[in-house]
């Protein structure tokens, strides 16, 4: 049987796993390990971060090694998971479908996102239980009219108990995350070798045969007759650079900022976390309590009980790059007004709920949606494969999107690993490419 190794246990790499595994013996190589949520009394760090202490929102990995955080030079902060699982296990498991880019370039994916509903519940009936500062926010939006929606959550939100930590991992296995797919594919035989950190495809005679890693001081090379790279926004392009493949300069992050103000009581930090979703041109509008922004910036001086705060969520313009010392990415012009607009939309929901528009502050910049940098083309409609790549290399992640969702973007990436995935079995079986 050949051999596959897919690099990165995210939502890409976990589901072309756990497709490959039976066509192919697979390999999961992780650069992180078991993934444990965060337990850490968060009123504890409340009263730790009046010491002053908490001055770099890089500390919270000292705490919580599964969040990674790195900054850009104009000190935008940027955000994905590290360990089983990846960025799901951090994410607020939003199952929103966000294809329509890939569908203009000829990319249908109905059957895949119909295998992905099947195979993973969906649910707004969170709804039901929201706090009343939740439910308020949502007719506020309902009567500017707004089109608010409750947002589709990846889960059994029977179990979640409401304890506001959705980004620091579910305690009660409420939220879906990739290690259920995962765990599939170990069970049907997949091999998983953790803390591996990839650092190149070998390339011979224009094919991949495997892939390097580093295993603390040790190098380690892994045989491939497919190779699948899955590692992210982040990760995937780094890998690809070094392997002597140029990727373009259209890295997207999908900034975030959240608009916040003090409310009494208003507990919005106890609730689950983007209950419901505005949809905007270019941006999206969403209750959030940013972390980051409440232990590390000044302005979020007050409890949590009673800071109110909206998301917004940018599709920003792709022009950013991403090496291993550093990524670049700034905000256009562009970008700003967009912001901004969704700065002002904020303050006029804030003010209605009874907030003085003095009181109002903002967060901190931060981004988790990386991609882009090898983006498809009409061309690889069908393939999926760019022709810079060795007939046996491809990419299960979001390296491969054309433009910035500015949405949650995990239903969508799973649903394209699952196209990529029946495209490599098709290749190894000789059959057409469509």
């Amino acid at each position: 049987m050949k051999h596959a190794v897919v690099v990165g246990t995210g939502a890409g790499g976990s589901t072309a796993a756990r497709e490959l595994q039976g066509a192919f013996e697979v390999t999961i190589l992780e650069a992180g390990r078991q993934f444990r949520p965060f337990r850490l009394n968060l009123g504890l760090l409340a009263a730790f971060r009046k010491t002053g202490l908490f001055f770099d929102e890089r500390e919270i990995q000292l705490l919580f090694p599964a969040m990674k955080i790195r900054k850009t030079d104009h000190s935008m902060v940027l955000v994905n998971g590290m360990g089983f699982g990846g960025t799901t296990t951090i994410a607020t498991a939003n199952g929103l479908r966000m294809d329509g880019d890939l569908r203009a370039l000829g990319i249908d994916l109905d059957e895949e996102f119909e295998q992905v509903f099947r195979e993973i519940p969906v649910t707004t009936g969170h709804q039901r239980r929201w706090h009343p500062a939740t439910k308020r926010l949502f007719e506020i939006c309902r009567e500017m009219g707004l089109d608010p929606r409750p947002t589709p959550k990846m889960g059994d939100y029977e179990r979640c108990i409401r304890c506001g930590r959705c980004v620091f991992g579910c305690t009660q296995g409420a939220k879906w995350d990739a290690r259920r797919f995962l765990s599939d594919a170990l069970a049907k035989g997949a091999k998983l070798a953790e803390e591996r950190r990839v650092e190149q495809v070998v390339i011979r005679d224009g094919v991949a045969v495997g892939v390097e890693a580093r295993a603390g001081r040790r190098r380690e090379f892994y045989p491939a007759d497919l190779v699948v790279l899955a590692a992210g926004g982040f990760g995937t392009p780094v890998i690809l650079e070094k392997s002597g493949i140029a990727c373009e300069r259209r890295l997207f992050v999908d900034p975030v900022l959240c608009v916040a103000a003090p409310s009494p009581r208003a507990t919005c930090w106890n609730e689950i976390s983007m209950p419901f979703i505005v949809q905007k041109e270019r941006y999206i509008l969403s209750p959030y309590i940013d972390y980051l922004s409440y232990f590390f910036n000044r302005s979020w001086r007050y409890s949590l009980d009673d800071i109110i705060s909206l998301m917004i969520k940018l599709a920003d313009t792709p022009g950013g790059s991403v090496s291993e010392a550093s990524v670049s990415v700034e905000l256009t012009e562009t970008d700003r007004k967009r912001m901004a607009e969704g700065v002002e939309l904020c303050r006029g929901i804030l003010r209605r709920f009874g907030v003085r528009e003095s009181e109002i502050f903002l967060g901190t910049v931060n981004a988790g949606h990386p991609g882009g940098t090898l983006p498809l083309t009409q061309k690889e409609a069908a393939s999926l494969h760019h022709n810079t790549l060795p007939t046996n290399l491809y990419i299960a992640d979001s390296t491969l999107f054309p433009n910035s969702l500015g949405n949650p973007p995990i239903l969508t990436i799973i649903a394209l690993a699952k196209r990529v995935s029946k495209l490599c079995i098709n290749l190894f079986n000789g059959a057409a490419l469509n």
